[in-house]
């Protein structure tokens, strides 16, 4: 009986080895000669980590130092695309863990994965740590599930409805120069770290449009999920250890907590806007209304849904304006003939101290194509990531499924191939023709899954673009180091410093 039972452990035992080595060995080798058939190599593969720690390792190097105060800063945001597509092509295969991953810098695959993003390539499923903060959220979602909350999100922010919350944007910028203004009484030029205001900006205007009169409280969540959201960007890098998440770790318990807590409040919020007898436009309550859709049928979200896309919200209307508007700010203090020039066609549509309105903002062409420049030079999705559902052929390139697709949208803007040999150089009279073939631009996705919020994020960049022109000329500062860094969206790892002076 004990040499049976010997005789089991041991077989199970071989069994489990068996099937780790063909999972984290095998699989590998096979798919890495697949690849090399085709021409398509990269960095030797390694076992557990992939090259992780490469990739780690290189990101630490660039980011320990600022770089040169230009806009080529693939470098900085890529590292390891830059530094392997210059040893093995445009097209790099690498390891995340024993996960293949192709990086895709051509405008037209980039393309069409973005186009059939749901029919043969779809986002990748977040590690438990990253989906803690995530949730069931618009931003993690596929198929039918997906489809609902793209439909409600579609009708919370169309176009009029975005109308209906300039006021806000323009009182909180306004409050935001006050606040200025207050701390540097009596200095007509001074300087400010403007990334963490406009942060401060961009969650007051998300916290109105989505909690309306209870934006105080939505301010409260929007504290906790932006310490979640640390928390998440530290964990998208990271190889996933099967069952990591059970641990009691700081990290852990902190994840815990802050899920629980924010659960909590905004079911608060839900809970009073139930007990409230008048309707409102505010996002929580077109969230929690029922709506139909084309088969007739009446659906309503769960609470856990609603908050999951309420995190989801923050992330992409805090960050992404937040960051768009630093960047934007940043040319134009280097560019002082496009800043005078933007300058110009403010003061002529909307005077010296008339706040933008929905009807004005469309006047403000130059004002748009400067941003348009912006998103192409520092674009928020520096890359995306997609991940073949089935086999798939892309261009020449035979993809097994469960193949990770990179697509470096930094590569795509910059490329001189398509922008001429300007590329990296700020010029937004460049988007002032009609451009043949769209590819290479993609400020806010492409397909099916471009970005439900982007006319909020324009309205709001341009409105608060504006008005800093309205009443400020400004510079770069001295005291400015240039580290843009990609997180989950592209940041000034330095903050961001310029000098105001009030017209």
């Amino acid at each position: 009986m004990y040499h049976l039972l010997l005789f089991v452990i041991v077989l199970l035992l071989l069994v489990f080895v068996a099937r780790v080595a063909y999972s984290i060995i095998w699989i590998p080798w096979i798919i890495a000669r697949h690849f090399r058939v085709q021409g398509i190599t990269g960095p030797s593969y390694r076992l557990i980590k992939g090259n992780t720690d490469e990739i780690h390792g290189m990101y630490a190097e660039v980011q320990s130092k600022p770089m040169a105060l230009c806009h080529d800063i693939l470098e900085r945001v890529c590292p390891f695309y830059h530094k392997w597509s210059r040893m093995y092509g445009k097209t790099v295969l690498y390891w995340y863990g024993s996960k293949p991953k192709l990086v895709l810098s051509d405008p037209d695959m980039i393309k069409e994965i973005l186009l059939k993003t749901g029919e043969g390539f779809e986002r990748i499923d977040p590690n438990p740590s990253v989906k803690k903060f995530f949730g069931e959220g618009i931003l993690v979602l596929k198929g039918e599930k997906w489809a609902m909350h793209r439909a409600i999100a579609n009708q919370a922010f169309k176009i009029e409805r975005v109308k209906l919350w300039v006021p806000q944007i323009t009182d909180s910028t306004r409050t935001m120069f006050y606040k200025w203004e207050d701390e540097k009484k009596g200095i007509d030029e001074f300087e400010i770290e403007v990334s963490k205001d406009l942060h401060d900006l961009t969650s007051d205007i998300i916290s109105k449009v989505a909690f309306g009169s209870n934006y105080e409280e939505g301010k409260e969540i929007f504290e906790l999920l932006e310490q979640h959201y640390h928390l998440a960007s530290l964990a998208i890098r990271s190889v996933y250890i099967p069952g990591f998440r059970f641990l009691p770790t700081k990290k852990n318990r902190e994840r815990k907590r802050l899920e629980k807590k924010t659960y909590e409040s905004i079911k608060a919020l839900i809970e009073e806007s139930h007990r409230a007898e008048h309707s409102s436009e505010n996002l929580l309550s077109l969230l929690m209304s029922s709506h139909k859709f084309n088969n007739n049928e009446t659906q309503r979200l769960r609470l856990d849904e609603i908050v999951d896309d309420c995190k989801n919200f923050y992330m992409a209307g805090k960050e992404t304006s937040a960051s768009s508007l630093c960047w934007a700010l940043f040319l134009l203090g280097l560019n002082q003939e496009w800043q005078s020039k933007a300058r110009e066609e403010v003061l002529t549509v909307l005077g010296p101290n008339a706040s933008p309105t929905s009807e004005a903002l469309s006047d403000l062409k130059l004002v748009h194509l400067i941003l348009q420049e912006t998103l192409r030079l520092y674009p928020n999705p520096g890359a995306l990531v997609r991940e073949a559902s089935r086999r798939v052929k892309l261009g020449n390139i035979d993809i097994p499924a469960g193949t990770q697709l990179f697509l470096s949208i930094t590569s795509a803007h910059h490329d001189a191939e398509f922008w001429g040999e300007d590329a990296l150089e700020f010029n937004p009279m460049r988007f002032a023709e009609p451009r043949k073939h769209l590819a290479p631009y993609f400020p806010f996705g492409l397909g099916p899954n471009f970005c439900v919020g982007q006319n909020l994020a324009l309205f709001e960049m341009k409105i608060v673009l504006a008005m800093v022109l309205q009443r400020y000329s400004f510079t770069l500062s001295p005291s400015y180091a240039h580290g843009p860094m990609l997180l989950m969206t592209m940041t000034p790892q330095y903050g961001m410093q310029i000098v105001f002076r009030k017209l």
